[in-house]
């Protein structure tokens, strides 16, 4: 199983950079991929996927777990990582 983690630095308020998550959400949701929000935590729940996401003063950590269904379908990890955290930065950033 590989495990994904990708800590995001940001200069939001909590509520800020969570409601600016919103986007990255519908992303994973074209590839049957839902984040289950309590507050400023999140499971991350999917076929053959799974980790949790946090927002915290700060940053913003994603953590995702690629069962062995993600990996025979083809899913390249370092990949998948890179994507991620480009759609976090995006997500995040001051222009957005």
């Amino acid at each position: 199983m590989s495990t994904i983690r990708v800590a995001e630095r940001h200069a939001l308020s909590r509520e800020t950079a969570r409601s600016r998550l919103g986007p990255f959400e519908e992303q994973l949701k074209k590839y049957g991929v839902k984040l289950n929000w309590s507050g400023f935590k999140a499971v991350i729940d999917g076929t053959g996927v799974s980790g949790g996401a946090e927002v915290l003063d700060s940053v913003v950590e994603i953590t995702i777990k690629l069962g062995f269904l993600a990996k025979a379908a083809g899913v390249d990890a370092a990949k998948l990582e890179e994507s991620v955290r480009k759609r976090l930065a995006a997500a995040l950033s001051e222009q957005a």
